[in-house]
């Protein structure tokens, strides 16, 4: 069984003894009365002084630390001792009754000595005697224990990390404040527009599409009508039209766009002001209309933002309109040059019928025949008919004549007949002679009438070409018409579509953190190249 140890622990903590206590009284006569004892002559010469080097060892192992053991060379060379070391200078100053780790001696040792005083004690070579001094209650810098050099290693490792916890803390503190100076902070100013100030905007969709009307079976337009790849340039120009400052003047001069936004009580971000110009409506406008095209379907997809549900779809509707309006207007100058070039061929045409015929009468009214060719054919006819007749009767006459005693009066007859064919033939052989001879002959008359005629049968060919050439350019711009046909239709909303106020304020933090995020690393690498 251990006994429990009745002596008290020491306490560096513990109050000093006050001031006229019967122990302070008694500690003090006890140090006057060794200091006087061990210095004075009367000490007797058989009692044996300790030796110097027992001091120093007993010295040693109090464990002073190295400012107590400065402080005592300090005050050894104030009061004139030559101490050999720190140890020895301790050893000298209790020799002479000063303690040189007491709270007066240590603040005279940091005051600055006076001529006076110095010289003084160091005249005087009797032995100072400190008696109880009533000093401040507060902490105790008591000399601790020497240290090991394991311990002493342990202990510097320790004051490395508390220095490195210290400054990493310091160093969090310093970004924490960055990180709410430029991120932070203004995060919140940008939710609390947000979510307080910011007026909300109501947003109508409508989706429409651009079709072309349907071709022919065997041509290329009527395998690509009605597709989005033959109305995609038209849908783009839409589109780039919708999104131009003309749908803007359209729409301020029908609807009133820039009075909407010009309200007092919208937020004065959003708010046009009273004497804002063109541009400054211009840019309120693309914010609040969002325009896009999907090549793949060939929808364009149009979204109206107002701060009244109703003047958004107004505005949607009155957009819609000009867009049907311009789409109208695409093809129409094409459709128009292409009808008038076919028009004019076959008007052109027409008229030159028209003219070939009146040639042709003219000449057939010029040689009093409706026909000189037929006339020119019964003459031709007529002699030829004469011409048997008259060949008939030489044979006829040649049989009378082959008998010895022909009939005189059947001779006579035919002979006569024979006369009279011929008299018929001459004057139908003049005749024709008339009619092909001579400027004004009936054979030159039925040429001409007949290039006449042969031209009027171009004229008519040229004049059905341009006909049916008309016909299918009718039928090609009636194929190029568009239309625009609008699937879903424009609805008031009951619920503002914006401000987005979480989407927008996690993009305002997204954003300003990686602005501060691109500044710090920027600022990181030039200060690493200037210290290289």
């Amino acid at each position: 069984m251990t006994t429990r140890p009745k002596a008290k622990k020491y306490n560096p903590g513990r109050a000093p003894r006050a001031e006229g206590t019967p122990e302070a009284r008694s500690d003090a006569i006890s140090r006057i009365r060794e200091a006087t004892q061990t210095s004075g002559p009367e000490q007797s010469s058989g009692d044996a002084a300790p030796q110097p080097g027992t001091e120093l060892d007993a010295i040693k192992r109090e464990g002073l630390t190295g400012r107590q053991l400065r402080i005592a060379r300090r005050m050894a060379q104030k009061h004139g001792l030559a101490a050999t070391s720190d140890y020895d200078a301790v050893r000298l100053l209790r020799k002479k009754g000063i303690d040189p780790f007491q709270r007066a001696n240590l603040l005279e040792a940091a005051s600055p000595p006076t001529p006076d005083k110095t010289n003084t004690e160091s005249a005087k070579d009797t032995i100072t005697v400190h008696l109880p001094q009533t000093v401040k209650e507060g902490q105790q810098n008591l000399p601790g224990p020497e240290l090991s050099p394991a311990q002493r290693r342990e202990y510097e490792i320790g004051q490395i990390q508390k220095d490195i916890a210290r400054r990493r803390r310091r160093k969090l503190i310093t970004l924490f404040a960055r990180l709410s100076a430029f991120v932070l902070l203004p995060t919140l100013i940008v939710g609390l527009y947000f979510y307080r100030y910011a007026t909300p905007m109501y947003a109508s969709d409508s989706e429409f599409l651009i079709l072309q009307a349907d071709g022919g079976p065997g041509s290329i337009g009527g395998l690509l009508a009605g597709t989005q790849f033959a109305t995609t340039q038209d849908s783009i120009s839409v589109q780039s039209f919708l999104e131009s400052k003309e749908a803007l003047l359209l729409l301020d001069r029908d609807a009133g766009f820039a009075e909407v936004f010009q309200q007092d009580w919208i937020d004065p971000i959003q708010r046009l002001a009273a004497d804002s110009t063109l541009e400054d409506a211009y840019k309120v406008y693309q914010r609040m209309v969002t325009i896009g095209y999907d090549p793949t379907e060939g929808v364009i997809r149009m979204e109206v933002a107002a701060p009244d549900p109703e003047t958004s779809t107004l505005f949607s509707e009155k957009l819609i309109s000009y867009a049907e309006d311009r789409v109208n207007a695409l093809s129409e100058k094409k459709r128009a040059d292409q009808m008038r070039d076919a028009l004019q061929s076959f008007e052109t045409a027409q008229d030159a019928r028209k003219q070939a015929q009146e040639d042709l009468i003219e000449l057939q009214l010029q040689g009093a025949v409706l026909d000189p060719q037929s006339v020119i054919a019964s003459l031709r006819a007529r002699i030829d008919q004469f011409e048997y007749e008259l060949q008939d009767k030489k044979l006829e006459l040649a049989a009378l004549l082959d008998n010895l005693r022909p009939n005189q009066a059947k001779v006579d007859g035919v002979q006569g007949d024979i006369t009279r064919l011929e008299a018929v033939l001459d004057e139908l052989n003049a005749k024709m002679v008339d009619v092909s001879a001579g400027e004004n002959s009936l054979a030159r008359l039925s040429v001409r009438i007949q290039m006449a005629q042969a031209d009027l049968a171009a004229r008519d060919m040229m004049l059905q070409t341009a006909m049916q050439h008309m016909e299918t350019t009718r039928t090609e711009a009636n194929r190029q018409v568009r239309y625009l046909t609008v699937s879903v239709n424009p609805v008031p909303s009951q619920e503002p579509s914006y401000p987005r106020k979480f989407e927008n304020t996690i993009l305002a933090f997204l954003l300003f953190a990686g602005i501060y995020l691109m500044i710090s690393l920027t600022a990181s690498v030039l200060r690493e190249q200037v210290s290289s």
